[in-house]
């Protein structure tokens, strides 16, 4: 199975989140608005997005 790599967008800023909110987007390693980082598939990676998905836009690629 190969894996798929995807694209995810912080849209909303990360001051007045929660503690683990906040911990999610260092570990996608989002820093800034509008920033793109691109991400493996993996289901660690699928669970910290599901849990901050207010605050992203996921792309696959």
């Amino acid at each position: 199975m190969a894996s798929t790599t995807l694209n995810v967008t912080m849209t909303k800023s990360k001051f007045g989140r929660l503690p683990r909110h906040q911990a999610c987007l260092k570990g996608l390693g989002l820093r800034k608005i509008n920033q793109t980082v691109q991400i493996i598939n993996t289901p660690e990676n699928r669970g910290m997005i599901n849990k901050i998905a207010y605050m992203l836009k996921v792309e696959e690629v």
